[in-house]
């Protein structure tokens, strides 16, 4: 097999993205939550709000803010997210997970559905 030379770097919004897609797909999950306080002023991008990632030594550590929807157990969609979004991460670009840390903002309760 020929050796290819070069390197691929993957900027921070596409693991925002992967995350956020990744958060959403599991059952449960509403919406993100905008954090507040600027504390995600590096991804300013609709779908990132309430994603903050940081990458030390090829090792991503996660913070995600979410609203939930009504009648879900908070614990089971949580460690469903933490292990979608590891995996996700793991799969699509190689990186190591360090932490999947879910903050629950808020329940959606109401018949508008997000």
């Amino acid at each position: 097999m020929e050796e290819t030379k070069g390197k691929t770097t993957v900027s921070p919004e596409v693991l925002t993205t992967i995350s956020s897609l990744a958060a959403l797909e599991v059952p449960g999950v509403s919406r993100l939550a905008p954090v507040a306080g600027g504390v995600n002023r590096l991804f300013h991008r609709g779908t990132s709000d309430g994603v903050r990632i940081e990458a030390k030594d090829n090792v991503a550590f996660i913070d995600l803010h979410l609203v939930l929807k009504q009648d879900v157990n908070i614990r089971e969609v949580s460690r469903n997210i933490q292990q979608n979004v590891a995996r996700a991460i793991q799969e699509m670009v190689g990186m190591d997970v360090g932490e999947v840390n879910i903050h629950i903002e808020d329940m959606d309760y109401g018949e508008n559905e997000a």
